[in-house]
């Protein structure tokens, strides 16, 4: 299936240090807000107590704060979850020797007397410890994915692809997670899931267009490597934009119907397919060209040593 009818002629390494500029200014950024703002982690990460509650009509969530405050509850987070009658309350990690049940009871009071017909619908508690730990197994999960996607690269094109594949790889989450700096929403363990699949989804592009660049570069001997760039882009944007279009496509559908609970999930996928999309072009191919890539590092060992034998 093809998206354009014939194949397009775009320039794209021939804009590939605007778009460089782009992405340093998105990833500075980023790097700039995350300690400048901070993240918003969910509670799988900080630890604490979660309770959700339906009222029986719109929240008054000033109500509702101003009475947990009086009910001892200084830290408190309160927050419409879906809709105006959904309620989250988040609490820090439960004091030592004090039991969850009677901080639930509590706040459960505190609800009360705002609405007493509220509905407590969830509850969820988790030490702190765990969240520390769940960080750590999180960062490590990305530094094994990052190192892995690397060696795959490497071993199967070339050591310059590898660092143009791995920049790019570590160019989309980066954006993602200033986004959530940016935009407050909670950064949660689905959100990081939705990071590690726009690492692949991402990588899956740049290997395509790899693919399409060694072929192209066999064979098109008399071209320049900026030329069988643009040629191989060019011969698998059809593919790429409608991969990534009927992907957008079902992940805004999840953002728009899939409730707050898949809110963050969506939003990273979201921000990903975009960003991934335009790095696996200008990124990955960009800083492969830019390494100084020829056409007898693509092929065979057999095949370079006959040119250096060669009088």
């Amino acid at each position: 299936m093809e998206f354009f009818k014939k194949v397009t002629q775009i320039p794209f390494m021939a804009q590939r240090k605007l778009w460089y500029a782009i992405s340093a200014v998105l990833v500075v950024g980023s790097l700039v807000l995350v300690p400048l703002k901070g993240l918003n982690f969910g509670i799988e990460f900080t630890g604490g107590v979660v309770a959700e509650y339906a009222y029986q009509g719109p929240a008054n969530l000033e109500l509702t704060r101003e009475a947990l405050h009086a009910a001892g509850f200084a830290d408190v987070a309160v927050q419409n979850f879906g809709t105006a009658r959904d309620v989250l309350v988040r609490l820090p990690p439960v004091p030592a020797g004090v039991k969850p049940d009677t901080v639930t009871t509590r706040v459960t009071a505190a609800v009360h007397s705002v609405d007493a017909g509220a509905e407590l619908r969830r509850t969820e508690v988790i030490g702190a410890q765990v969240g520390k730990e769940l960080v750590e197994k999180g960062l490590t999960a990305l530094g094994i994915t990052l190192l892995l996607i690397m060696l795959y690269v490497w071993l199967r094109f070339e050591w310059k692809f590898g660092v143009g594949a791995v920049l790019a790889a570590l160019h989309d989450p980066i954006v993602v997670v200033g986004v959530f700096a940016l935009t407050g929403l909670t950064f949660d363990l689905s959100v990081l899931a939705a990071i590690l699949a726009v690492i692949g989804y991402s990588l899956n592009d740049t290997v395509v267009v790899f693919d399409r660049v060694r072929e192209r570069f066999l064979s098109l001997r008399k071209a320049t490597p900026s030329q069988v760039m643009d040629i191989s882009i060019n011969e698998t944007l059809s593919r790429t934009v409608i991969t990534s279009g009927t992907t957008l496509l079902t992940v805004l559908a999840l953002f728009a119907f899939g409730g707050e609970t898949l809110r963050g999930f969506s939003t990273a996928l979201i921000v990903g397919i975009v960003v991934g999309t335009y790095s696996s072009i200008f990124v990955a191919a960009g800083v492969s060209l830019d390494l100084g890539l020829t056409q007898q590092d693509l092929l065979p060992s057999e095949s370079k040593k006959a040119i250096d034998d060669l009088p």
